[in-house]
């Protein structure tokens, strides 16, 4: 997914990439959000590969914005907001490094936004515990198969949407209802 002159990208990883794609596609100036690998050594990473825990993947998202309509401060906020930053390789039941949290930068500016904004996060001590969330600049991207696609949007009755994204995107609603795309 290309960022044209109006947008930007940045990848972001915070466990199950349904969870954090099922957010994202909800946000008012978010063009696009894409599943997918990165931080991994194999060169050609499939979910059940990454599930593995051997590829050093984490399971990702690549989320297009406009930065005139959600600047990357608000990404991020929404991004802390909706997975636990504290606790490595791990969100919930999900344990192993392809659910580290991590942000993924695509350029030095958002790298530095990335390390103020947890910086300020970790000053306010919101969580009990510092955050761990690796910044790196992004390597490789490799979008996860089709079917991992939209899964919240095409899967609303599968158990685990239930159960662990519903209550997450319902919270996201409720917090941050200016940021939330009106339904025609």
């Amino acid at each position: 997914m290309s960022a044209s002159a109006n947008t930007e990208t940045v990848t972001l990883g915070g466990g199950c990439f349904w969870c954090i794609e099922a957010v994202f596609e909800e946000i008012r100036g978010v063009e696009g959000v894409r599943s997918g690998y990165s931080g991994g050594r194999w060169p050609a990473p499939s979910y059940e590969r990454v599930c593995s825990g051997t590829t050093g993947h984490a399971e990702v998202v690549q989320v297009t914005f406009r930065p005139d309509v959600v600047p990357l401060r608000d990404i991020l906020e929404i991004f802390f907001a909706v997975h636990d930053p504290t606790t490595p390789d791990r969100q919930g039941a999900d344990v192993g490094t392809q659910y580290r949290s991590v942000i993924f930068t695509h350029s030095d500016s958002q790298f530095r936004v990335a390390r103020e904004v947890i910086a300020e996060l970790n000053a306010a001590e919101i969580w009990p515990d510092p955050i761990v969330t690796e910044v790196a600049p992004l390597g490789d991207f490799h979008a996860a198969e089709d079917y991992h696609q939209g899964y919240f949007r095409r899967n609303p009755g599968q158990g685990y949407c239930r159960v662990v994204i519903a209550p997450k995107v319902l919270a996201l609603r409720r917090r941050f209802a200016h940021r939330i795309v009106e339904s025609p």
